[in-house]
C-alpha cells in the first residue's frame, strides 16, 4: 500500500473577521476618515451614473458603488510614496488614494471637504467625462486614471493588464532602499489571467513588496466566480506561490483595514508580496446605471441581500454607535458632498440651447483642443540635446575590426558602469557567460546584481520592465530570447509600454529598451524565426532600431538608453559572429534619432534595407555591377524616425526603388514603406516600388524549406538583374 502524507502550504492563508471588540477598539479617526471618504466616493459615483444616464459620459462608466469598503479600508494606511494601480473599475481606489494624499487630518471629527478635495473631485469627474482639465487631459476617461504625485500610478482597461507593472513599481521601491509598497487592485475575472499568475510567481521569487488585492465582486461582467473557477476562494492562489494571503469580508471596511495593516507590516519588513481577497459586490451592472438583475444574470433578492450589508451604512452605524458622530452630522456631511458635486457639474455643463427642460451638454470650453490628439505619442527628444553624435567616417576615436556580439556586450556593460539606473532582465541573461549569445557577458562582470534572470514569463517581466520605466528611478533593458516571443507579451508591449505616455496625458517618460534577436536561418522553425519589424512599427509609441554593423550598434544603443521613449532594438543572429568596423575603446557616442546611412552610391536605383539584409544587398550589388545604386541603411524603422530627407534625395536622383527585407511578406515592413513612398514621391518614380521579401510562409526547420522561405543575397541579385533588364 502506498503511504499518503498530507502536505501543508508554506505560507499562511487566513480568513480575518472584525468583531464588535475590534470596532470598539478601532481608532476614532480611522473610522471617521473611512466614513467620510466612503461617503465622498459613493456620492461621486452616484453623480457619475446620473451623468451617464443623460449621455454625458462618453464611453463606459464602471461604477464601484458597493465596493467602497475595500478601497477605503485598504488605502487608508498607505502613504503618498506607496503606489496603487488598478483595473477598469477603479474610481474608488483612485479617489481614496488621492484623498489620502491631499486630506488634512483633523482629529475627533469627520474630515472636511477642503479646496484640495474639491479639486480632486472636479479633476476626476473631468477625466471621466473626457475633458481637458482631467488628470490625463481627457484621454483616459473612466478607465485610465493616473496622478503620480498621489501615488496613483494608473488604472487599466485590460483585465489584469496593470498587475505586472505593479511588480515593476515594487522593484523600484525596494531597489531604491525605501520601505514603500505597491498595491495592485484587480477583480475575480483577472485572477485567472496568465499575466496575473506570472506576476504572482515573479513577485514571490524576487520578494517584491507588492500586495495583490483581489476585489472579488462575484461577477466578471455576467459570469459568476463559481462558473469560472473550481476554487472560488481566490486568495487560495497564494498557496501555490508561497505568498501569505488574507481573505476578508469586503463589505466590512474595518476587517479590510485590519488585514491590510497586517499585510503592510509583512511587506515593509522586506518579506515579499501578499494577497488580500475582499469579498464584496458591485450594486450595478458592469457598466452604467442599471443593476445586474436588469440583464438577467442575477436576481433582486441577491442584490438586496448584499445591499443590506452596505459598507457606507456600516461605517455610519458604527460611528454613531460609538458617539463619534451624530446622525445629523453624518447627514449634513452627505448633503455637503451632494451639493459639491452639483456645483462641480454646473461648472462643467450648460443647458442645451433649444433642448428639453433639464437637458445639458458639456461646455465647449472644457473639451481638449482637437489639435492635442497626437501630442505626446512620443517625446520631443530634448533629452538628447547635449549628445555627442558620431558617424564612422568622422569618428574621433580608434576603430578596428570588432565582432558584432562583442560590441553588444561591451556597450551594455559600459552603460551599466556609467549609469547605476540601468538594469537588465530576461530569461538566462544572468548565466551562460552572457546569456544564450553572450550579449550580457560584460554586464555580468561589472554589475551582476543588476543582471536579473527571470522565470519564463514574458508578459510578467515585460510589464515589470514597463513599471520600472514609468516609475523612472531605474532604466530597464528587457531581452526577448527570440522576437517571436513578443506575441506572448503582446498586451504588455503594445497595450501598455507603447501606449502609456499618450494614454496618461502625453508627458510620462517611458525609458524602456527591449532587445530581441531575429533568428531566421538557424533551424529554429516557425516560432523562433520571424522578422517583427512590420508589426512593431504599427505601434506609434515605439521607436525601433535595426543596427547592421558594430559601429552603429554602439551609437544606436547609447541613444536608445538615453531616450525617454520606449525603444526596440532588433538584432540579427547572422550578425552576431560577423565582424565589422567598430570602436576599440570609445563606447560613449550616440547616433541621432531619424538618421539613415548611405552605404553605397549610384544613379540607377535606390535600395532601402536594414539589419543583415544591408550586407546581402551590398554583396548583390557587387554581383550585378551594371546596376549602380544608392543603398540606404535605414537604422531607424519606426514611422516617426524614418529619414525621409535621405530617401527623397535619393529617389529624386534615381527614380527607382527596391526595398529589401528578409522576413515573410505577410508581416512585411516594406509594405507600408512602399505605400508611403508612392504617396510622397509618385511624381518622381519611373516604375512602381519593387520589393524583395521572404515567402508567405514562416521559416520551417528543414534546411531546404527554411532557405526557400527567406530572402538572402541570391534573391536580391535576381531582383537587381530584373531591374537592370528594364532600365
Amino acid at each position: 500500500m502506498p503511504t499518503h502524507v498530507n502536505l501543508a502550504a508554506t505560507s499562511p492563508w487566513v480568513s480575518l473577521t472584525a468583531s464588535t471588540e475590534d470596532w470598539d477598539a478601532a481608532e476614532p479617526d480611522v473610522l471617521l476618515r473611512m466614513l467620510a471618504q466612503a461617503q465622498w466616493i459613493r456620492v461621486f459615483e452616484e453623480y457619475v451614473l446620473e451623468l451617464a444616464s443623460q449621455g454625458l459620459v462618453h464611453g463606459p462608466a464602471h461604477s464601484s458603488i458597493g465596493q467602497e469598503g475595500g478601497a477605503v479600508g485598504s488605502i487608508l494606511p498607505l502613504r503618498s510614496d506607496d503606489y496603487v494601480n488598478g483595473s477598469h473599475r477603479g474610481h474608488h481606489q483612485f479617489l481614496a488614494k488621492a484623498f489620502g494624499h491631499v486630506a488634512v487630518p483633523k482629529s475627533g471629527t469627520l474630515p472636511e471637504l477642503t479646496d484640495d478635495i474639491r479639486t480632486v473631485l472636479r479633476r476626476t469627474l473631468a477625466e471621466i467625462c473626457g475633458l481637458a482639465e482631467g488628470y490625463c487631459c481627457g484621454r483616459g476617461g473612466s478607465m485610465h486614471l493616473r496622478w503620480r504625485e498621489a501615488g496613483a500610478m494608473g488604472t487599466n482597461a485590460i483585465v489584469g493588464g496593470g498587475v505586472p507593472q505593479a511588480a515593476g513599481f515594487a522593484f523600484n521601491q525596494r531597489r531604491s532602499g525605501s520601505d514603500a509598497v505597491t498595491v495592485t487592485y484587480f477583480g475575480d475575472g483577472a485572477a485567472n489571467i496568465g499575466s496575473v499568475l506570472e506576476t504572482l510567481n515573479l513577485a514571490a521569487v524576487w520578494r517584491l513588496p507588492v500586495c495583490f488585492f483581489i476585489e472579488n465582486n462575484q461577477y466578471a461582467v455576467s459570469t459568476s466566480v463559481s462558473e469560472s473557477t473550481a476554487e472560488p476562494r481566490l486568495s487560495a492562489r497564494g498557496l501555490g506561490f508561497d505568498i501569505p494571503s488574507w481573505r476578508v469580508d469586503g463589505m466590512d471596511p474595518l476587517a479590510v483595514n485590519l488585514a491590510m495593516n497586517e499585510a503592510l507590516a509583512h511587506m515593509r519588513a522586506g518579506n515579499g508580496p501578499t494577497i488580500v481577497e475582499a469579498d464584496l459586490y458591485r450594486y450595478f451592472h458592469q457598466n452604467g446605471p442599471y443593476p445586474g438583475s436588469s440583464f438577467g444574470y442575477r436576481d433582486k433578492s441577491e442584490e438586496q441581500a448584499w445591499r443590506d450589508r452596505d459598507p457606507v451604512e456600516l461605517l455610519r452605524t458604527q460611528a454613531v454607535r460609538r458617539g463619534l458622530a451624530t446622525e445629523e452630522h453624518v447627514t449634513a456631511a452627505r448633503d455637503e458632498i451632494v451639493a459639491t458635486m452639483r456645483e462641480i457639474g454646473n461648472a462643467l455643463l450648460e443647458p442645451v440651447p433649444g433642448g428639453k427642460p433639464g437637458q445639458r451638454r458639456i461646455k465647449a470650453s472644457e473639451w481638449p483642443d482637437p489639435g492635442f490628439v497626437d501630442v505626446g505619442v512620443r517625446g520631443d527628444l530634448s533629452e538628447l540635446a547635449d549628445s555627442r553624435f558620431e558617424e564612422a567616417d568622422t569618428f574621433s576615436g580608434q576603430l578596428g575590426e570588432r565582432r558584432f556580439i562583442d560590441v553588444v556586450s561591451d556597450v551594455i556593460g559600459r552603460r551599466m558602469e556609467t549609469d547605476e539606473r540601468v538594469v537588465v532582465l530576461g530569461e538566462d541573461v544572468h548565466r551562460l557567460k552572457g546569456g544564450t549569445n553572450g550579449a550580457t557577458k560584460r554586464a555580468i562582470e561589472v554589475a551582476p546584481d543588476r543582471v536579473l534572470g527571470t522565470p519564463i514569463c514574458e508578459n510578467a517581466f515585460t510589464g515589470l520592465g514597463c513599471g520600472i520605466a514609468v516609475d523612472g528611478r531605474f532604466r530597464p533593458i528587457v531581452e526577448y530570447m527570440y522576437a517571436d516571443f513578443m506575441w506572448v507579451a503582446a498586451d504588455q508591449l503594445f497595450n501598455q509600454v507603447a501606449k502609456a505616455r499618450h494614454m496618461f496625458g502625453g508627458e510620462i517618460p517611458v525609458p524602456f529598451v527591449l532587445r530581441s534577436k531575429l533568428a531566421a536561418g538557424t533551424g529554429y522553425g516557425s516560432q523562433h524565426s520571424m522578422d517583427p519589424a512590420g508589426i512593431l512599427t504599427t505601434a506609434p509609441g515605439l521607436r525601433v532600431i535595426a543596427p547592421s554593423n558594430p559601429f552603429d550598434y554602439v551609437g544606436l544603443m547609447n541613444t536608445a538608453l538615453a531616450c525617454e521613449d520606449p525603444v526596440v532594438v532588433l538584432e540579427h543572429v547572422d550578425l552576431y559572429t560577423a565582424t565589422g568596423i567598430g570602436p576599440v575603446s570609445d563606447l560613449d557616442y550616440r547616433i541621432p534619432v531619424g538618421k539613415a546611412a548611405l552605404r553605397s552610391e549610384g544613379d540607377d536605383l535606390t535600395v532601402i534595407s536594414y539589419l543583415s539584409m544591408v550586407g546581402h544587398s551590398l554583396a548583390a550589388l557587387e554581383q550585378v555591377p551594371e546596376v549602380k545604386a544608392d543603398l540606404i541603411d535605414l537604422r531607424w524603422l519606426d514611422r516617426a524616425s524614418i529619414d525621409w530627407e535621405t530617401i527623397e534625395r535619393s529617389v529624386k536622383k534615381t527614380n527607382r526603388v527596391l526595398i529589401v527585407e528578409q522576413g515573410a511578406i505577410g508581416t512585411s515592413y516594406g509594405s507600408w514603406l512602399a505605400d508611403e513612398i508612392h504617396r510622397r514621391l509618385f511624381d518622381w518614380l519611373d516604375a512602381p516600388v519593387e520589393r524583395v521579401t521572404g515567402k508567405v510562409s514562416s521559416p520551417s526547420i528543414s534546411r531546404v524549406l527554411e532557405r526557400a522561405a527567406v530572402a538572402r543575397t541570391e534573391e536580391v541579385v535576381a531582383a537587381l538583374r530584373g531591374i537592370a533588364a528594364a532600365i
